[in-house]
């Protein structure tokens, strides 16, 4: 059918995303269009795959690969791919069944509407799979579906039946190859070749590091790998969400209790058929990992990891406030700014309430002078000094001064966390990239920005909790305090706060962003518990390194008793410090100081990030890292963040690669040798 008489053809299909406004995508398509045929642009497939969806980078792509991917938006197979084909597939991405019609169209070669089995072999020997292992083209699953003598053609429905189909039927040909001598067994290399080659999308690194040791004590040490155990060990990988739910079933929906063999089976029987020998290999995996004979919930993630988003960023609220990036104004930004500050300040309120405690023990440790000639010390150690103040204040000693501290860090928190995301993104270039420097710099913008919150917030918490160490029948309260003090007295030792905050975050915020990264899944998602794991060790080295600022800061905010040593202002107290005390005094609390901040920030930025994940708002700007998994199975489909990329191209990528790791048919990378 030729292109000029496409424009006539509706394209209706039933959306699950949001359709790319036509005038938009026209003009990304004239972006990337290379080519102009009797007035009109067209995208060769070199264009859309390697230009517009940014696939096959390398030098030496393979051509082949790149015209076989380009030939499901040239649905008239003529090299050239309109307007009207772009924006066809564009609607295709949006259908529910979008992986399996790309499949469709991947078979298709000459746009019939069916696929042929000359159409089907093409494509295939084209594949990596079938380079490794051959696939029989002449065996009788091939003769099932397209008939004895292979003329049948297959519709779309029934050609998505039989890729499911052949998927299950490569692993038997793999298996016959092994075995020409129809022995009903092949090597213990060879299974885990096939399983490697074929079924690689079902493998965990976990899976993958112990297929030969499975095989291996499956048969007592043999080296031979029998079909039943073959088929059993695919089919349970294969099954393994509906594995879960008999354990939940055994355990009553707890995920911690372990498990026996017998009360697994028993749960099977009850539930659906699953077979002993799949449930002897579940065991055999899961006594590989640790050797108790009985298995926890978290072995059975080890083997086939949950999907772990979809359960824990649950929406409460899902707010869409522009329909794209483009249409994201000044008004937007400050409703975004807006909306991170409330989340800001929950977050700081949780973060300050969790780690209060050890933050007042951290100030009493610093706040003692041993150079005055009241020479005893009041406290031996940290914890010494937590076991006084309970004796003497009772347990909700630990916790004076925490109102004030709560009506002050939720505003100081919230001015941090929004100032470090405003800068970070006004820093980030179109391609979604911020080098080091520009990660501190906006670290050390939202330390200088808190400091207006943070310094009248601490002289009041710092006075309030060392008055519980002086007997006096005058009861301190905050309102008192800042009474005494007055405006400007609220901001004394506001340069040591400035000395203090500024490097810490901008050396916390560089470091909990890469640590995230770090500790991110292979899809790039992070868990609550990496988020805090990530938030705490950042902590670790902004926290200690700024120590002697922070103790230069207590001193100067804290009232000198009679005998103490008084300071007039920061390089008065530095110097005084050093000369009445030791280097080893700018390290007071040094101790108390990590164990406070560490958990405290990575208490906060967990809460931060699950507020911004539970009650979603789309202001067009840029989200947490880390906040969506993203499929990721090759260096080539890592999260795009091209804004050409729209309506449904949003989820090209994820869906070319779901071809690949679900039916198993990737294409060469490079150009034969």
């Amino acid at each position: 059918m030729g292109k000029e008489n496409q424009k006539n053809i509706p394209f209706q299909i039933s959306n699950y995303l949001k359709r790319a406004d036509t005038e938009k995508l026209k003009a990304v398509f004239e972006k990337y269009a290379s080519t102009v045929k009797n007035g009109e642009k067209y995208m060769t497939t070199t264009d859309f795959v390697r230009g517009f969806l940014g696939l096959y980078q390398h030098i030496n792509y393979n051509p082949d690969a790149v015209r076989v991917i380009g030939s499901v938006a040239d649905t008239s197979k003529d090299g050239l791919i309109s307007f009207v084909e772009f924006q066809a597939f564009e609607g295709l991405l949006c259908a529910p069944d979008a992986l399996y019609q790309t499949a469709f169209q991947l078979f298709d070669v000459d746009g019939s509407g069916c696929v042929t089995f000359e159409n089907f072999a093409e494509v295939l020997k084209q594949t990596d799979i079938h380079q490794r292992i051959p696939f029989d083209l002449d065996n009788e699953f091939i003769k099932v579906y397209f008939g004895k003598d292979r003329k049948r053609k297959i519709n779309y429905s029934e050609f998505s039946h039989f890729l499911h189909d052949f998927n299950q039927q490569y692993a038997i040909v793999a298996f016959k190859r092994y075995d020409p001598e129809g022995s009903g067994s092949i090597s213990v290399l060879e299974f885990n070749d096939i399983c490697l080659s074929i079924k690689n999308h079902l493998l965990t690194k976990a899976v993958q590091d112990n297929l030969v040791a499975a095989a291996r004590k499956a048969t007592d040490g043999g080296n031979k790998v029998s079909f039943p155990f073959f088929s059993a060990f695919l089919t349970l990988l294969e099954n393994m969400e509906l594995v879960k739910k008999i354990y939940l079933n055994s355990t009553g929906g707890l995920q911690t209790a372990e498990v026996t063999k017998e009360e697994f089976l028993h749960s099977a029987q009850s539930m659906s058929q699953i077979t002993p020998l799949e449930v002897d290999i579940l065991f055999l995996l899961a006594d590989l990992l640790h050797q108790t004979g009985r298995i926890t919930y978290e072995d059975l993630r080890t083997i086939a990891p949950d999907h772990y988003l979809k359960q824990i960023t649950k929406r409460f609220t899902e707010v869409k406030a522009v329909s794209s990036p483009e249409e994201r104004g000044v008004f937007m930004q400050i409703l975004e700014s807006g909306y991170r500050f409330a989340l800001g300040s929950i977050a700081g309120a949780v973060g300050a309430t969790a780690v209060y405690p050890i933050d007042l023990v951290k100030t009493r440790m610093q706040n003692q002078r041993t150079g005055s000639y009241i020479s005893e010390l009041m406290y031996k150690n940290s914890w010494d000094c937590c076991k006084k103040v309970i004796r003497h204040e009772g347990f909700f000693g630990l916790y004076r001064g925490l109102v004030p501290q709560l009506m002050g860090v939720a505003p100081e928190k919230a001015i941090k966390l929004t100032t470090n995301d405003l800068v970070r993104d006004k820093l980030t270039d179109k391609n979604g990239n911020l080098p080091l420097w520009a990660e501190a710099v906006a670290g050390g913008c939202a330390g200088g920005s808190q400091v207006v919150f943070t310094n009248p917030l601490e002289i009041v918490k710092i006075r309030l909790q060392v008055a519980g160490e002086i007997a006096t029948a005058t009861k301190v309260s905050a309102l008192g305090v800042v009474k005494d003090l007055g405006f400007f007295g609220l901001y004394k030792g506001a340069k040591a706060c400035f000395l203090r905050d500024i490097p810490f975050s901008a050396i916390y915020f560089p470091a909990y962003a890469h640590a995230k990264a770090a500790l991110a899944n292979e899809n790039g998602y992070n868990s609550p518990w990496s988020l805090l794991a990530a938030g705490a060790l950042a902590g670790v080295p902004a926290a200690s390194l700024v120590t002697p600022a922070d103790v230069i800061k207590t001193r100067l905010q804290v009232v000198a008793r009679q005998g103490q040593t008084t300071y007039s202002g920061v390089f008065d107290a530095a110097r005084k410090i050093w000369a009445e005390e030791g280097g080893a005094a700018f390290w007071k609390g040094a101790t108390a100081r990590v164990f406070r901040s560490s958990p405290q920030f990575g208490v906060t930025l967990v809460t931060y990030e699950l507020l911004q994940r539970f009650f979603y708002v789309d202001f067009g700007g840029s989200r947490p890292a880390g906040s969506e998994s993203r499929i990721v199975t090759s260096a080539e489909t890592a999260r795009s963040l091209n804004p050409d990329h729209i309506g449904g191209y949003q989820v090209a990528l994820p869906i070319l690669d779901g071809v690949e790791s679900k039916f198993g048919l990737a294409l060469p990378k490079f150009k034969p040798h």
